[in-house]
């Protein structure tokens, strides 16, 4: 099942870093920023983890927890949370479970050749457990202030 706005999220389970378990249900009452990235270590998704990082403080106040998600197994993820300080928890979806229900695999060109890709997205999920907005094939510059914003006129309204 797709992830729709203005619709519940459906059901899911994942494992995140420090052995957080998240589910559709796991962070009910609480905003929850997803965003979906291609690999760690990467010049682009290092930039979006850092500046997630940087305004971590400011999701916090704004009342949003932030998960970072990719295909990258837990190791990879440790490595990179430690490598940047990052204060938050990082979603490891092995098995593109996750992506799949978010719509986030696509095909790409690398290289020359066509692979399977993460197409780097974000989703806002309000405390009611429903999809309030979605940024898909975004661009880093720019975007964590975008979705910090989105965050606190969410949260003004609750």
């Amino acid at each position: 099942m797709a992830v729709v706005v203005n619709k519940h999220i459906p059901e899911f389970e994942a494992n995140a870093t420090n052995g957080v378990k998240v589910t559709h249900q796991s962070h009910v009452g609480q905003t929850v920023v997803l965003y979906f990235y291609p690999k760690d270590n990467t010049p682009g998704c290092t930039t979006e983890a850092m500046q997630f990082r940087d305004k971590y403080e400011d999701f916090v106040q704004a009342g949003a927890l932030v998960f970072g998600v990719s295909r990258d197994n837990m190791k990879s993820h440790d490595e990179f949370k430690a490598n940047l300080g990052l204060p938050f928890e990082l979603i490891a979806d092995t098995e593109e479970k996750m992506c799949h229900m978010f719509g986030v695999v696509k095909n790409k060109i690398m290289y020359g050749k066509k692979v399977k890709g993460i197409e780097r997205s974000t989703f806002l999920i309000g405390a009611d457990g429903v999809l309030k907005q979605e940024w898909r094939g975004l661009k880093v510059p720019g975007h964590v202030e975008e979705v910090l914003q989105a965050v606190q006129a969410l949260n003004a309204t609750a």
